[in-house]
């Protein structure tokens, strides 16, 4: 199964991101080992893992390979991937998936790397933060498109703006993408609630369930908040943003 579908197949699409550190340079493992946090992951139902490589979060690309070799699930590397040999030694160590952020490549450089990304059998899970980014994705039907709420330009150290996946969201039903994902500053069950009930079709959800003592209990939160199962969304949904 690929990663687009084993996420859109979820009956809770949340893909949960496994890193080192936050963006502040603190410990997120917690004692932890990597076998603990894919088997935490596992059970709590995960459809899709998101492993953190870049060095601002303390990975490398061994920690790519360290999860893929314990699950069977489709696993998206993060990092700041710019060239195709990048997209390939992902493929070789286990990903399905690769983080392209369009804020860092040219046009030209991004059509490049979606392209490279399918050639591998890998699906191209763009991050975006505006509407000039998402005009400019190609072949939009075959990505993930993600709306990042938080500023690399500050290495995410910012709290972050949910508000900016749902003045996005329309944008992103505008293209074939079928993959709409709010990622990134998501601590509150409810708030990713509202993101999934304005028609967001997934989440990544890194540093709070990293952070949480009581995985069970934030998920099931998360449920509760819950107004609009994914088969019952409706067109009016997928076009009026909500307030959070």
């Amino acid at each position: 199964m690929t990663f687009t579908d084993a996420l859109l197949a979820a009956r809770r699409p949340l893909i949960m991101e496994i890193k080192l550190r936050d963006p502040h340079g603190r410990d997120l493992l917690a004692g932890r080992t990597v076998d603990d946090l894919v088997t935490r992951y596992e059970q709590a139902g995960a459809p899709c893992l998101s492993v953190v490589t870049g060095r601002w979060f303390g990975g490398t690309p061994d920690l790519l390979r360290q999860v893929t070799e314990r699950t069977e699930l489709p696993v998206l590397q993060k990092d700041f991937l710019t060239r195709p040999a990048q997209l390939a030694t992902a493929r070789r160590l286990g990903a399905r998936a690769v983080l392209l952020t369009a804020a860092l490549l040219s046009r030209a450089q991004l059509h490049k790397l979606v392209a490279a990304a399918l050639d591998e059998g890998l699906t191209p899970f763009v991050e975006v933060t505006g509407e000039d980014e998402i005009a400019a994705l190609p072949h939009a039907g075959d990505c993930v498109v993600a709306v990042n709420n938080k500023d690399i330009r500050t290495r995410e150290r910012d709290p972050g703006d949910l508000t900016r996946s749902l003045r996005l969201l329309p944008a992103l039903h505008a293209t074939a993408t079928r993959a709409p994902v709010s990622a990134s500053a998501i601590t509150d069950p409810r708030d990713g609630a509202r993101l999934l009930d304005a028609g967001y079709a997934g989440l990544l959800i890194g540093t709070s369930l990293m952070r949480s003592t009581d995985l069970p209990g934030w998920l099931a939160a998360l449920d509760a908040a819950r107004t609009a199962p994914a088969p019952a969304r409706t067109a009016a949904a997928r076009t009026a943003p909500a307030a959070l």
